[in-house]
């Protein structure tokens, strides 16, 4: 490793202005780190920026916390994996658990009524750039050459919006399937015959949650497999906690579901942390706590644990081609939830010309940012609300 060319307090005191500030999602996260960290204070490599980044693409769970976490491994190892990830999470965390705390106090009250029907409509428009953000990410823009080169992860992509759509929830089955068939299309797994880290990961940890109150230990279970199972980026979890939490568990209605993607988007830090709000609305702050930690913790171990032998893992093609399977298939799946959640929430024409703004906006006015469009919403909806 380089020589250190900055202090453990001044990277963990970074990573809280980053966690306090950073709005934008995953994309403009990691823009941030490679703007400050690389290029202003030249604290990283580029090729260790890269590997950090790669690391993080092939994880399960959300891309900026891991490179973060990665970040703060390079050169303070465990210790500073751990600080820089917490420093990183902890202020959207404690964000999202004040908003959980005056969602529940407040939401009979018209004005948060009124917020939330604009902002619904709103993340409507949201989620589905992401969706396209994502898809041409993953898959390529859409045109034959692209189309052709990719054939069997579009495919995926579109089986995963049509079962998604189809039975009202997503399937972890095809996900892990598809990552399954496109190894062997595309790298003769040599690591299925001889096993390596990703399947031992996938189970670490499902033990460690043995809490006396049953609801608390199904909490953590289930959002350790959303942090264990999840590929993608940010908003690519929404399908497996709308499976799980308004379908499966019941543990919230929908419209509670819509305001807490809502939450995602404004507050600053990983979209992932709305999972604090969430956990709060099921069982206070015990369940906020567990839900978020459930989550964050696998991919904390798999970057801690992968980091110091990255170089090879990350040339190994099989592992690679897995992830590339299960990823199309997630994203498909993610626009199908796009689908199923806007059926639900533009439920009148006004709805439906704030999703629509709200699109035409994240299209054409560049400089536009998340929050903005939420906070634009928000005051829609009020003088919708009141107005009409």
């Amino acid at each position: 490793m380089n020589q250190k060319k900055y202090t453990l307090r001044e990277l963990v005191i970074y990573f809280l202005k980053l966690g306090t500030w950073g709005f934008g999602g995953p994309v403009a996260l990691v823009a941030y780190m490679h703007r400050d960290l690389v290029e202003g204070r030249k604290w990283l490599h580029e090729e260790e920026y890269k590997e950090g980044l790669a690391l993080a693409q092939l994880a399960p769970g959300p891309l900026a916390a891991q490179l973060g976490i990665y970040i703060g491994f390079v050169h303070y190892g465990l210790f500073g994996a751990t600080l820089a990830g917490l420093a990183f999470v902890l202020p959207s965390f404690l964000m999202v658990l004040a908003l959980g705390v005056a969602y529940e106090s407040y939401s009979g009250l018209s004005w948060m009524r009124d917020v939330f029907y604009g902002v619904s409509a709103g993340v409507i428009g949201i989620i589905a750039i992401s969706a396209y953000k994502l898809t041409v990410k993953s898959l390529g823009k859409l045109h034959i050459t692209s189309i052709k080169k990719n054939w069997l992860l579009w495919i995926f992509y579109l089986t995963g919006v049509t079962l998604t759509v189809v039975r009202q929830r997503e399937e972890i089955l095809l996900f892990v399937l598809c990552g399954i068939i496109y190894l062997l299309y595309k790298s003769p797994p040599k690591w299925i015959k001889k096993p390596v880290t990703l399947p031992a990961f996938l189970l670490t940890g499902v033990s460690f949650w043995a809490f006396p109150d049953d609801k608390l230990f199904e909490i953590g279970i289930f959002f350790l497999k959303a942090g264990a199972f999840v590929f993608g980026s940010g908003l690519a979890i929404v399908p497996f906690l709308h499976a799980g939490l308004v379908v499966e568990y019941q543990w919230l209605n929908e419209s509670q579901f819509i305001d807490a993607v809502a939450v995602a988007m404004i507050t600053p830090g990983p979209v992932v942390i709305t999972v604090g709000f969430i956990g709060y609305l099921i069982a206070g702050f015990p369940g906020a706590s567990i839900a978020a930690l459930a989550t964050f913790l696998p991919c904390f171990l798999f970057t801690v644990i992968l980091a110091p032998s990255f170089k090879k893992i990350s040339k190994n093609e099989s592992i690679k081609a897995f992830v590339d399977g299960i990823t199309a298939a997630v994203i498909g799946s993610l626009l199908g939830t796009v689908i199923i959640i806007a059926t639900r929430s533009i439920t009148d024409i006004p709805t439906a010309f704030i999703a629509t703004g709200t699109l035409l906006a994240l299209i054409y006015i560049k400089k536009i940012q998340e929050p903005q469009v939420i906070l634009a919403t928000a005051i829609i909806g009020i003088l919708i609300k009141n107005l009409i």
